[in-house]
């Protein structure tokens, strides 16, 4: 069988790697895991499938891509997700209360649940153009890599399952979250780990964009705010004195990054912070009534990330109490809104879904590389729950942009990574 040659492949690998056991390096008892499961020949009739089912791999891809989904209204895209699921064959499949739609496929025990998940939404706005064109072997438009190629690995996975009738042990619930991107700060994904969830999860397995071969299984957790800077406003000759929002804000702003940067220059895991956006104002001859900026904090580690959202907003009541105090006719008052509250966390390399994650890579051909990110394993890591992210394979570029691309090279590899790693979690 043509598995086989890469499982004596990991097998070599891991010898001459002996006593130089790094992160990105299996234990042996999970090398030896996957070249068990790789033998099975429902297994290998399921791989194969993935090959087979390619052209409907990327004519799913390209339909999904042509359904916009933006932030908040991603509902037309998980109704034909839902349907998809249900043609290719699930035991139930339904959309929750936060609109992530679920397809449960019964283990024969099931007192597990084992997940596989894409997002659903992308980054632009409802009017975008999201029609894919085609050069050669690459496919461009937006969301297209972010995350519609997810989301058709999903489904081919599911396919290559129904081909070969594979009966897993535990559930596999076959997921597309909604709010990932942005503002919707993973709310489709706090959903299924809230007290309101539909099912309770056991392992997590997400697929979303990145370089082929990375594996996220660090969550990078981020605090973000709006804040906004208020007064009466007035004009800017017959009202000159009055306490002007724009001001206070460019004071918060000095005194903010000063006091960020000296803490983020200091040792230890690196914490980051940045103003993305800033606005108000009515007119180039009128003092504003409000002044508004959006900030983004991240760190890998929750302490430090608690400490800057600190400094933070110390920075901004003392530089309002430090402007008020400057003579200025009536006060600056200021809110802060939270916009986004990633939390933070990092799951041990010996964790057995990271350990067969790496093993499944490397039978497989593909060089795996532990990373940190923001994706939806955030929740269910700093949860201390089994999760990863896994990369949609192929190669990619423009994420976020109108010309967002994704070219097929290799791209049946990362579906049969994840086909092999939701198999081994779940149980034969």
């Amino acid at each position: 069988m043509k598995y086989l040659v890469g499982s004596i492949v990991v097998v070599i690998f891991f010898q001459i790697s002996v006593n130089a056991q790094n992160e990105n390096v299996p234990l042996k008892k999970y090398v030896k895991e996957i070249d068990k499961l790789s033998k099975n020949k429902s297994v290998q009739l399921a791989m194969d499938a993935v090959d087979d089912f390619e052209e409907q791999t990327i004519s799913d891809m390209i339909l999904l891509t042509e359904i916009p989904a933006p932030p908040f209204k991603e509902k037309k895209r998980a109704e034909k997700f839902k349907e998809m699921l249900e043609i290719i064959g699930v035991d139930s499949a339904w959309i929750d209360t936060e609109g992530n739609v679920l397809a449960l496929r019964k283990g024969k025990k099931g007192n597990k649940t084992i997940v596989l998940d894409a997002h659903i939404d992308t980054v632009f706005p409802e009017e975008t153009n999201v029609k894919v064109k085609r050069e050669g072997n690459t496919y461009i438009a937006p969301g297209i890599g972010d995350n519609t190629r997810g989301m058709a690995m999903i489904l081919t996975v599911l396919k290559a399952m129904n081909k070969a009738e594979i009966k897993t042990q535990e559930n596999v619930v076959l997921v597309g979250t909604v709010g990932e991107e942005g503002l919707g700060d993973l709310r489709g994904v706090k959903h299924l780990f809230s007290d309101a969830s539909d099912i309770k999860i056991d392992s997590w397995i997400s697929i979303d964009g990145g370089s082929n071969g990375r594996i996220i299984n660090g969550g990078l957790g981020s605090k973000r705010y709006k804040a906004v800077f208020k007064s009466k406003g007035g004009h800017s000759w017959g009202a000159f004195g009055l306490a002007n929002p724009h001001h206070a804000l460019g004071e918060a702003i000095s005194l903010f990054v000063k006091e960020a940067k000296k803490y983020t220059d200091k040792d230890g895991l690196k914490t980051s912070f940045n103003i993305g956006r800033i606005g108000g104002g009515t007119s180039v001859n009128s003092i504003p009534f409000e002044s508004w900026m959006e900030v983004d904090m991240r760190s890998l580690d929750p302490k430090r990330l608690i400490e800057i959202d600190t400094i933070f907003k110390s920075s901004i009541y003392e530089a309002v109490r430090s402007y008020n105090a400057t003579g200025v006719k009536d006060k600056i008052s200021v809110d802060l809104l939270p916009i986004g509250d990633r939390p933070s966390g990092q799951l041990p390399i010996s964790t057995s879904l990271i350990q067969r994650a790496l093993a499944s890579s490397l039978f497989l051909g593909i060089k795996p590389k532990l990373k940190t990110g923001s994706t939806n394993s955030n929740i269910p890591i700093a949860k201390g729950i089994p999760a990863i992210t896994l990369s949609r394979g192929g190669k990619g570029g423009g994420a976020h942009s109108l010309s967002e691309k994704w070219t097929n090279i290799d791209g049946a590899k990362n579906i049969k990574l994840a086909l092999m790693i939701t198999l081994i979690e779940a149980g034969l």
